[in-house]
């Protein structure tokens, strides 16, 4: 299947996806930057605040980050005092995150930078149209995903 619309930089839907996560990603560090907080960490004090204490190894799959790179999230978010490492109750070489008290009080006084990146961004949009845009891209992406399987999987036989 062909996209008669790829050679036009305003008609390519990759190219639109790639500025909307750049520039919202800039937001985002725009709204934590007076907390002194990135958008990693972000989603580190989400989880915890959300769903509770959370095994660290469980945040790399859950964030699609690299595991050096949470690595050094967490270990900022424990020196500023908002999270705390304990060991794993079935595996002491594992960490469980949990937010301190600082973390908590902390997270009840952010601002939700997803929700403001969203009121901003498809305001006056009707529904429909997001609806059909999420259904677009999550289909782009569901195949893509499976693109990416298909070629580790052949790599591993």
């Amino acid at each position: 299947m062909t996209n008669e619309h790829a050679d036009r930089p305003d008609g390519n839907p990759g190219a639109w996806a790639k500025k909307y996560y750049l520039t919202t990603r800039l937001v985002m560090e725009s709204v934590l930057r007076p907390y002194d907080l990135g958008p990693t960490q972000w989603y580190v004090l989400h989880q915890l605040a959300n769903a509770g204490a959370t095994p660290q190894r469980d945040l790399v799959r859950m964030l699609q980050v690299e595991r050096a790179t949470l690595t050094g999230v967490v270990a900022a978010l424990v020196r500023k005092g908002l999270v705390e490492q304990r060991p794993d109750a079935t595996d002491q070489r594992q960490k469980v995150l949990v937010l301190t008290p600082a973390g908590a009080a902390l997270w009840r006084e952010l601002p939700d930078p997803i929700a403001r990146i969203l009121e901003v961004a498809f305001d006056g949009v009707p529904q429909s149209d997001i609806d059909t845009t999420t259904r677009v891209l999550r289909a782009a992406t569901g195949r893509l995903t499976d693109l990416l399987s298909e070629r580790s999987e052949r790599r591993e036989t």
